[in-house]
């Protein structure tokens, strides 16, 4: 470890700092943020960012040449003039008198660095690269700030008002640290989260009167994956992934995002493929029924939306009878994730003024659908699961009057690496699929809006020799 990380506390203290340009004004910001009262030393006028905090009567600026003298009576010293010779000269009178002292850009000038900020008061995260690498360290910043919601604050003011009872309560530090865990890893975080903190302040009583008790019923996470692709996550989806027990997850998720869950936490695998079903659904309810009832955060993970063609409404309807606590997360569905990077807008003034969105699962031999509605003009149907049809698909909707130069599109593994494109009209479609040798997970587009792809289309994935997306059946769905 190049240096030992150090919080300041520097409310009521005063700061120097010596330069008046971009950068210097970045660290006054930051010292008047902690409470700090700043000089800045410059001898001509101070840049436009200084603009915000000249308003403030925490900041003097001394018009004047750098003196040792302006060290009198200063807890920390930034130098940022960008003159290296004054840098350095202030650098080394700081350091004979012991004074903490960060020069811009020039580590072996520092006695500290500046790390890169998380600021989620109360709770506070640095990430520091040694002042090797300060790119790193705000990219790494980029990766925590989705990682640590801003209810974080309100979490951590809420265990501040506990602090002095739970100490009360739990004279060693040992049965505090376990009251505290058992408290943020239990649902009473998750209250914050959602903005319920008088519940959460409620339950935390509760479980403080309780003592060392068991908190009861655990919660189920009912969390979209998005169509495939890891970005597309939402902030709450990955924190939550972050946080669960037990994930119960099936194969319309995607390896990347299920690695991108809890690393110790238990999996447990539910898959169901067309004609094989591993658990069927009323045994899933259940099971989400009696891993809450013993107490776990359940993350129960499906690709795309939980409530498109997901199942999720049937699982809460289960949940809800039992008395288990839940949440729902909304993600980026196969309509809207798949369609965007197959460069085909779902609607467009000169081309669809409705979206229709249906499932394409044969029923007999047959699909089960209102032909008559799916085939009006000037609107964009979006089929699910409809590979396997796409034959009576096709014949259906020329059947019903789509005309059959109707554009057509399907989108395999859409959004991932390995997405593939077919684009055709109801007529040539279902041979040019065969050609293709396209595989589930897949998603059809019927409407003129197709015909914007060739000109629209702006993702062109390269897929690595080595990816391991690259099995169908690992692939999640477009759902």
């Amino acid at each position: 470890m190049d240096y030992l990380p150090i919080f300041l506390a520097l409310k009521g203290k005063t700061g120097l700092v010596v330069g008046g340009g971009d950068v210097a004004a970045r660290k006054a910001t930051l010292l008047i943020n902690a409470g700090a009262w700043v000089n800045v030393v410059a001898p001509g006028p101070l840049a436009a960012s200084y603009d915000n905090l000249s308003k403030t009567d925490r900041l003097i600026h001394r018009r004047e040449v750098f003196r040792p003298e302006h060290l009198d009576d200063v807890e920390v010293v930034f130098a940022a003039s960008g003159d290296d010779a004054l840098d350095k000269q202030v650098y080394e009178a700081a350091h004979a008198r012991h004074l903490p002292v960060n020069v811009a850009d020039r580590p072996q000038y520092c006695s500290f660095i500046m790390p890169s900020i998380i600021d989620r008061s109360p709770v506070v995260v640095a990430v520091s690269s040694s002042g090797e690498a300060p790119v790193l360290s705000r990219l790494l910043r980029a990766r925590l700030e989705t990682l640590i919601p801003a209810a974080y604050g309100r979490l951590a003011a809420l265990a501040g008002r506990f602090k002095t009872p739970v100490r009360k309560h739990f004279p060693t530090t040992e049965g505090r640290r376990k009251f505290w865990e058992k408290a943020l890893l239990s649902p009473i975080a998750e209250m914050v989260f959602a903005g319920r903190e008088q519940e959460a302040e409620h339950s935390l009583t509760k479980m403080l009167e309780a003592s060392d008790t068991a908190i009861g019923v655990g919660e189920v996470y009912l969390v979209g994956a998005g169509p495939g692709n890891p970005d597309l996550l939402t902030f709450r989806a990955l924190r939550l992934m972050q946080q669960a027990d037990v994930v119960v997850y099936d194969r319309l998720v995607s390896p990347p995002i299920l690695d991108m869950c809890r690393r110790d936490a238990d999996r447990l695998y539910v898959g169901k493929e067309r004609d094989n079903h591993t658990v069927p659904q009323d045994e899933i309810n259940m099971i989400l029924v009696r891993l809450a009832k013993e107490g776990k955060r359940v993350l129960r993970l499906k690709g795309g939306d939980p409530f498109i063609f997901g199942r999720g409404g049937e699982e809460i309807e289960t949940l809800r009878e039992h008395g288990v606590p839940f949440q729902v997360v909304p993600a980026v569905t196969a309509a809207a994730g798949v369609a965007s990077y197959a460069g085909i807008p779902l609607t467009h003034r000169d081309h669809a003024q409705a979206l229709v969105l249906v499932t394409g699962h044969l029923k007999d031999g047959t699909m089960d659908l209102d032909w008559d509605m799916l085939c009006r003009p000037r609107q964009t149907i979006v089929i699910y699961m409809g590979l396997k049809g796409l034959v009576t698909l096709c014949d259906q909707m020329k059947k019903h009057g789509m005309p059959s130069d109707t554009p057509a599109a399907i989108i395999q593994q859409g959004t991932t690496l390995n997405q593939k494109i077919v684009t055709g009209t109801l007529d040539t479609l279902p041979a040019l699929a065969a050609d293709a040798e396209l595989k589930p997970p897949a998603l059809i587009i019927v409407g003129s809006v197709v015909s914007l792809h060739t000109k629209l289309n702006w993702f062109h994935p390269e897929p690595a020799e080595d990816d391991h997306w690259r099995t169908p059946l690992d692939q999640p769905a477009t759902m």
